[in-house]
């Protein structure tokens, strides 16, 4: 198994190396480096090796994941710019950073992934998006896509489209978090245990994904399904047809994707 090495040891790299070390059965072949110590000493206490510098960690690993903010990314990739070369696969895990970037920051036509996950992988349910660059192995493409597929979905996305992506799996858990918030804030209102109506409301989100997924219906049938003429359901949805529910969220994940592209490097 080639050696893979992260820097940066916060949630999305924890998550990404628990799903790692849960499908390998070991941390043998993992490494990180963080400035931060206590992170450092919570992945040795997985067994999970770590590097004094990024420097190191790259020259020692065959794969690297930089799991760094955006705005950290030229500071990194100038400091492990002398160990890189064409033999080094980078992953890269930041919302607008192209892979021309990362090479060109990094000076050599090194493989790199543009990944975009989301935060359910921390529960291995992930959603991730994937970009390979030209000249990666079949092995390398299969190694990081192995990476994600172990914490949830995986699908491969042209890089002309990663910008948009963000809104679809990226970005949109913050959606659902907010609907789901509104539903429990009306039951609240209502006098109706919130506790309750949170669990009533998370089985509904996942039973309704998972129709979405295993029914064969389109969204537009499955609404027909659940709609009666004259019914509630009817009523709600009118409602929210006369706030533009549907058009306020094209316009949120219009907004994302153009924001995405003003932070794009």
């Amino acid at each position: 198994m080639k050696k893979i090495g992260f820097i940066g040891a916060g949630n999305m790299a924890t998550a990404i190396i628990k799903g790692l070390i849960a499908q390998n059965g070991t941390a043998d072949k993992l490494a990180v480096f963080d400035t931060d110590a206590q992170k450092c000493q919570l992945m040795q206490e997985t067994g999970v090796g770590v590097c004094p510098s990024a420097a190191v960690l790259t020259r020692e690993s065959d794969v690297i994941v930089l799991a760094v903010k955006p705005q950290n990314y030229a500071e990194v990739l100038q400091a492990v710019r002398d160990e890189a070369n064409e033999s080094k696969t980078f992953v890269s895990i930041a919302a607008g950073i192209s892979i021309e970037y990362v090479r060109k920051a990094l000076g050599c036509a090194c493989p790199v992934v543009r990944v975009m996950p989301n935060t359910p992988l921390l529960l291995q349910k992930g959603a991730t998006a994937l970009c390979p660059s030209d000249g990666i192995s079949e092995e390398d493409k299969a190694l990081v896509y192995r990476m994600f597929a172990g914490s949830g979905v995986c699908e491969y996305i042209p890089e002309a489209h990663m910008n948009e992506i963000i809104a679809v799996n990226g970005s949109s858990p913050a959606y659902i978090y907010l609907f789901a918030k509104a539903m429990a804030d009306y039951a609240d209102s209502c006098g109706i245990d919130r506790e309750q109506a949170m669990r009533l409301i998370c089985a509904t989100l996942e039973g309704a994904a998972a129709m979405l997924r295993e029914s064969g219906d389109s969204p537009d049938v499955l609404i027909q399904k659940v709609s009666s003429k004259g019914g509630t359901t009817i009523a709600a949805l009118d409602k929210l047809r006369e706030h533009g529910f549907y058009e306020a969220i094209l316009d949120g994940m219009a907004a994302c994707t153009k924001r995405a592209g003003e932070l794009a490097r």
